[in-house]
């Protein structure tokens, strides 16, 4: 039956073959499905990730604070496939109840602490390190105001517009609409706001910039769900050139690399563990024997 006839049953109960591109990974209950203890690098912190905008976040952060020269912030990226169901490990459960990407351990406390929700991490590391968060009580407000509205936004544009636009079995018009609709309103939104400030919460780059720009940055340059044209991103002109500036960043064009295994094989660094990686071991490399 078609979805556009669906009427919903008294019980709803779960169809796991109806749930097009993702069908195999989600599943209405949480919990581990089978047992496997994550990989330890030997630095403190320990990243469990995939290059999705939402592990993208984490990774830029944690380059950015390497190239400010803090060196307590030397991780190790461990590629989790969620395809495969890596994120329903034991392991992995046992840092992020929740089975979702980016998870981070972190070894230089007495006591190991775990941090999962990427906006959770970004909060976590920028207060550690005293970097990317305002230390003024105004300034750091309307940093995480952009934060928190980048976590509350975002969904609307990955598993709202997203899912329907470019994974869903079936082209459907209202879901399409109503989505498209809300992220044009969102790019609207931060267009104004770029209009008068050179990053998202002032002249300051922040972890804001570094939560919004792997989604909506993306979004206008055309690397996620192809639908720029569809969205007529290029007139949301402060947006584009705000994600033109931060994509230029060093730190942005390594942290973007880090635990990706799609596109160019120059641009996958599948594990991280060594500023070196960037140059020995992205996928090109390790195909070619170099």
């Amino acid at each position: 039956m078609s979805c556009q006839n669906y009427e919903p049953p008294e019980v709803w109960k779960w169809d796991q073959q109806g749930g097009g591109k993702f069908s195999g990974i989600n599943r209405p209950v949480a919990g581990a499905t089978h047992d496997k203890a994550l990989p330890k690098g030997e630095h403190s912190l320990q990243l469990y990730s995939l290059a999705t905008p939402n592990g993208v976040k984490v990774t830029i952060l944690l380059e950015e604070l390497l190239e400010k020269g803090i060196t307590e912030a030397e991780y190790d990226a461990w590629k989790i496939d969620i395809m495969e169901g890596d994120q329903f490990s034991s392991g992995f459960v046992g840092v992020n109840p929740n089975s979702k990407i980016p998870a981070l351990m972190d070894y230089s406390e007495k006591e190991p602490v775990r941090i999962f929700e990427s906006g959770s991490i970004l909060l976590y590391l920028a207060e550690k390190f005293s970097r990317f968060l305002p230390k003024n009580g105004l300034q750091r407000t309307e940093c995480l105001n952009w934060l928190f509205w980048q976590m509350g936004s975002a969904p609307m544009l990955g598993g709202g517009f997203g899912h329907f636009y470019s994974y869903a079995p079936e082209k459907l018009k209202y879901p399409i609409d109503r989505y498209a609709m809300e992220v044009k309103r969102q790019l609207d939104v931060l267009n104004r706001q770029l209009a008068e400030h050179s990053y998202i919460a002032g002249e300051e780059y922040s972890i804001a910039d570094m939560a919004i720009w792997p989604w909506y940055g993306a979004l206008v340059r055309n690397e996620v769900y192809e639908a720029a044209e569809f969205l007529q991103t290029h007139t949301y002109t402060h947006v584009v050139k705000w994600a033109e500036n931060v994509a230029q960043r060093p730190a942005v064009k390594r942290g973007r690399m880090v635990n990706r295994s799609w596109g160019e094989a120059s641009e996958q660094l599948h594990e991280r563990h060594d500023a070196s990686d960037f140059i020995h071991k992205t996928q090109d490399k390790i195909t070619s024997g170099d």
